[in-house]
């Protein structure tokens, strides 16, 4: 019997309690969740790839089924070449469903045999963003509960010499 694997793709920048409470939720129905940072220019990322997945991947290190891993060009290609059939996305509000159901219909059309699965976000995770995150933490305000403690301070690190 193959392995049922899934990818959870994103910027997770930086990645959040509400990242990892869909990623924890999608281990209860795959064997192996992908978590795939998007290598993409367009964005301006307050942390660098590598900063990103280094973040992650600590916070991920007591999982061996939650791996990490980075990917450029288009999701279904990468979702097939991680022998995957299934994109994870996490929804928030209806706002977020409009977007998500459009790359998703255009996923379906260049890849029948990959499906995306939509995650309603928990209730205490439903205003939480990386935009949000950031924002609060570059005028030192708290977020001890919005990221792990790693990533708290990485961003602690980041805002330092920035005055709120």
């Amino acid at each position: 019997m193959s392995k049922k694997i899934a990818v959870y793709p994103g910027s997770f920048d930086p990645i959040t309690y509400g990242h990892l409470d869909i990623i924890d939720r999608g281990l209860r129905i795959f064997d192996e969740v992908i978590v795939a940072v998007a290598r993409n220019s367009v964005k301006n990322s307050l942390f660098s790839i590598e900063e990103r997945v280094e973040l992650i991947s600590s916070v991920l290190a007591g999982n061996p089924r939650a791996k990490v891993d980075t990917f450029k060009g288009l999701l279904v290609d990468y979702v097939r070449a991680q022998n995957a059939t299934v994109i994870i996305r996490g929804l928030r509000a209806i706002s977020d469903f409009e977007y998500e159901f459009q790359i998703a219909q255009m996923n379906r059309s260049i890849s029948q045999e990959v499906e995306t699965l939509f995650m309603m976000t928990s209730v205490p995770y439903s205003y939480l963003s990386s935009s949000i995150v950031k924002e609060v933490g570059s005028l030192h305000g708290p977020i001890d509960g919005l990221v792990p403690p790693i990533v708290k301070r990485a961003l602690d690190v980041k805002y330092r010499d920035i005055e709120p």
